[in-house]
């Protein structure tokens, strides 16, 4: 029976040794109630997370409460500082909160250098960098993942290399559905970036295992989210999906 009580899957967690930033702390404690409680938060497997030195968290994306339930996940043991879309910043309170916590601006779809040059150098530093390689929200189709995270791990070959996938997410908005959101973190089996690996291929093979365990959902309330799965049965039929991928490349619809 549930109980809305969160769980981790082993009782001994690393001994945390990064400062946590007053501002991330209170972005995590405002959104608690929304994912801990309301959405019954499970977390496994945070034992994986070092709890100091260069650490990349690799995960999938399907909602914007993803990057939210894998920072209170892994707020025990490391504060997560995620590469995210630039625009968020042109919001000047929000751009605030955002500098307060430690995230990165990107300018998704640009190889943008300064933004993996700045993760570099606080991965260097020793910082928990988290990236999403779909680059944006799934909305129910197949998105190549991008080679960034392969370029910061070849960067920093010290850097511990961590997947983690997050299920339950897209249905947060979905009231009076509650949600039952489950965060999981895992070593890649095949490890971190091997000798010879092109950066492309490494995040081919991580993003396949994450989801393998996390299969792509669709967001959104009743009406958007059945825009996304007519949309993705229209580019079903046309044979290809968001992405140009072959159809059924990791597409779902439900």
């Amino acid at each position: 029976m549930a109980t809305g009580t969160p769980s981790t899957s082993t009782p001994s967690l690393p001994r945390r040794t990064e400062r946590i930033t007053p501002m991330y702390r209170l972005a995590m404690a405002a959104t608690t109630p929304v994912v801990r409680w309301w959405g019954r938060l499970e977390v496994v497997g945070l034992e994986h997370l070092p709890a100091g030195g260069p650490l990349i968290v690799v995960g999938n994306h399907d909602s914007n409460w993803d990057p939210v339930a894998i920072g209170i996940a892994g707020l025990p043991v490391r504060q997560i500082r995620a590469l995210a879309k630039s625009t968020l910043w042109k919001t000047k309170p929000l751009a605030f909160v955002l500098n307060g916590m430690g995230q990165i601006p990107i300018n998704r779809g640009k190889g943008d250098a300064h933004a993996l040059d700045t993760a570099v150098a606080e991965l260097r530093a020793g910082a928990c960098i988290g990236v999403f390689p779909e680059g944006t929200i799934s909305r129910g189709g197949y998105l190549r993942p991008r080679s960034g995270v392969g370029r910061l791990a070849a960067a920093v070959p010290e850097a511990t290399v961590v997947a983690v996938t997050v299920t339950g997410t897209v249905d947060i908005v979905r009231v009076p559905k509650r949600p039952r959101i489950r965060v999981e973190f895992f070593p890649p089996a095949g490890g971190g970036l091997t000798e010879g690996e092109e950066p492309g291929a490494f995040v081919l093979r991580v993003m396949e295992e994450v989801r393998g365990r996390a299969p792509i959902a669709i967001p959104g309330r009743r009406r958007t989210a059945e825009k996304y799965r007519r949309l993705q049965r229209e580019r079903a039929a046309e044979g290809v999906t968001a992405d140009g991928a072959p159809a059924g490349g990791g597409t779902v619809v439900r």
